[in-house]
């Protein structure tokens, strides 16, 4: 290999690790850009709301009696695993608790 030809492979290293950094960081940007951009974060927030205000509603109706109707249960867990993938609070890991202890009618 020539002095010229190593001079032309490290240029060329040289440049596909900076396009790889570039790319990096384009990515790790991307998430909050887009976020911002589309208002992605108060979409999210607002889903949250809605899924705590469906499941406090549901616990509330039903917790003098501690039983709650198979669908309404399993409507429950669905709400409550999105609740949770949407990163919500501990609060209604409580209420999930005590509702998974509750009798199910069918």
């Amino acid at each position: 290999m020539s002095a010229e030809q190593t001079g032309a492979f490290f240029a060329l290293v040289s440049v596909c690790s900076g396009l790889g950094s570039v790319l990096s960081l384009l990515l790790l940007l991307a998430k909050p850009v887009r976020e911002r951009l589309f208002g992605l974060s108060a979409i999210r927030e607002g889903q949250r709301c809605m899924l705590r205000a469906d499941m406090l509603a549901a616990y509330y109706k039903h917790r003098e009696e501690k039983t709650i109707r198979q669908y309404e249960y399993e409507n429950f867990l669905y709400e409550y695993k999105a609740y949770k993938a949407l990163h919500g609070n501990s609060f209604i890991e409580r209420i999930a608790r005590e509702v998974a202890e509750w009798e199910i009618v069918t």
